[in-house]
């Protein structure tokens, strides 16, 4: 399955941070979607402890795994391309029926009432906020676990982030500190469904509702996880998902914006085709644009390729599910190494990333960083995810904008007094001390895979007092 003309430094490269998923197996496609994985015995062919007592690869030795992964996305001529030939030899390129079947089933298959597609996933939450009227002055709760498109949609629309720390158990923004954070300027807030683990939506939704906030899902990770068997990005105000290459629904780029608010699905239609008149968003016949827009609309190949991808989508997670929790067994009692928590409501996460806590202080001592250079050199692409959001200098940056300067009173602005109103210490813990990532195409493997992965943790945790040398 692997590409022999892709080489070893370029596949790490594309896989190693971003997310990426696997070609799936005949076996693969046929896994049938359950929604509680189970957890399979351990392969009895796969030696457990051989590999452990020889020297790490990063000294060396002998990698557990010369294997490559899979690459992402994947594409099945036979199946996937007569409805993008057809549309690329019909020359209707721009917005029409194509873009429309695919919001349909993406629609059905969430469970919603409407679903638009638009450019990406960072413009489908800008144009909600947006459509819900937050703008200058504005105050939007955010988690600092996240990938700036999550962030930028808020200052985009004049509006100011106030970020509220994580949980670190789960890497979702912890409820108990929500409240906290709430000033008289508070209009949202943005749950982070990240790295495809549901946030706890069962405690978020009654805090909004008590102030009176409006809820933006960002479930641009989380494709098909669920909450009591509702699908994430269907529980608040609206939901927003992204199609980019490494996403689990795959587009190239791409995103949607979900809802079951017909006047709010109305502006977002007429905000993504430049203001003109949709649905509830009418006026004067030829009286034009009639109100403020934007151009966000979605190509018809691009909707082809939804709809190939579509297909495939329940059953690859399926497999990760059990793949994830096979995984988790596998690894969970190794000393220093502490796997994902999912909170009980949680009927099916979508684990675009798997990720794991590292403590040190349990590997003699040995930094996150050998930890995932020795990880990577046994064949184990891994990342140490991300970096603070909360900190960097795109928001100074914004706050010293002529805009910015205008809206908001200067005390507001003050980046180290932001920083210090914005202290986020568990995500900081986990930014710069403990997070490693798997990414999705790696649980789209075999079992014998996730043995692979599991060997590797415990040959560096039996080795790891011969890595303390290493930088």
């Amino acid at each position: 399955m692997s590409n022999p003309n892709v080489s070893r430094r370029e596949f790490l490269r594309r896989n190693s941070l971003t997310g990426l998923g696997a070609v799936l197996s005949p076996s693969l496609l046929s896994a049938s979607s359950i929604e509680q994985p189970t957890i399979p015995a351990p392969n009895p062919e796969i030696p457990t402890s051989s590999s452990r007592t020889e020297a790490p690869a990063l000294l060396g030795g002998k990698p557990v795994r010369s294997k490559e992964w899979p690459t992402w996305p994947m594409w099945q001529p036979e199946t996937d391309e007569k409805q993008l030939l057809e549309v690329i030899r019909s020359g209707i390129w721009s917005r029409a029926n194509v873009v429309t079947e695919f919001e349909a089933k993406w629609a059905a298959t969430l469970g919603v009432k409407r679903s638009l597609a638009v450019v990406n996933g960072t413009n489908a939450i800008m144009a909600a906020l947006a459509q819900f009227d937050i703008r200058g002055g504005d105050e939007v709760l955010v988690t600092p676990y996240t990938f700036i498109g999550t962030v930028a949609p808020i200052l985009m629309v004049g509006a100011m982030p106030v970020f509220v720390d994580v949980d670190p158990e789960t890497f979702q923004i912890d409820p108990a500190q929500i409240e906290a954070r709430i000033t008289p300027r508070t209009r949202a807030i943005i749950p982070v469904h990240i790295l495809g683990l549901p946030a706890n939506m069962t405690l978020i939704m009654p805090i909004a509702k008590k102030h009176n906030l409006v809820v933006i899902e960002d479930a641009c990770q989380a494709h098909m996880a669920e909450i009591n068997h509702r699908k994430v990005g269907t529980l608040g105000d609206a939901g927003c998902f992204s199609f980019q290459n490494s996403k689990n629904l795959a587009i190239g780029e791409g995103g949607a914006i979900v809802s079951n608010d017909d006047a709010f699905m109305d502006r977002c239609f007429s905000y993504q085709n430049y203001g003109n008149p949709y649905g509830q968003v009418s006026g004067v016949i030829g009286a034009g644009t009639l109100r403020q827009g934007t151009k966000l609309r979605l190509t018809e190949y691009q909707a082809a390729i939804g709809l190939a991808q579509l297909t495939r989508l329940d059953a690859q997670t399926t497999v990760r599910n059990e793949n994830a929790a096979y995984l988790k067994s596998k690894i969970k009692d190794i000393p220093g190494i502490v796997p994902y928590k999912l909170y009980d409501d949680v009927t099916r996460a979508a684990f675009h990333l798997f990720p794991f806590r590292f403590k040190k202080e349990q590997f003699k001592g040995l930094s996150r960083d050998v930890f995932v250079k020795a990880l990577s050199a046994e064949g184990i692409p891994c990342s140490k995810g991300y970096a603070t959001l909360n900190t960097m200098p795109y928001l100074n940056d914004t706050f010293q904008t002529k805009n910015y300067r205008k809206m908001y009173p200067k005390s507001m602005l003050d980046f180290n007094s932001y920083l210090e109103r914005n202290h986020c210490p568990q995500n900081d813990r986990l930014c710069r001390e403990e997070a490693v990532w798997f990414t999705q195409n790696m649980l789209l493997g075999s079992r014998s895979d996730m043995d692979e992965i599991a060997n590797a943790i415990e040959k560096i945790y039996e080795n790891a007092d011969k890595l303390l040398t290493q930088k």
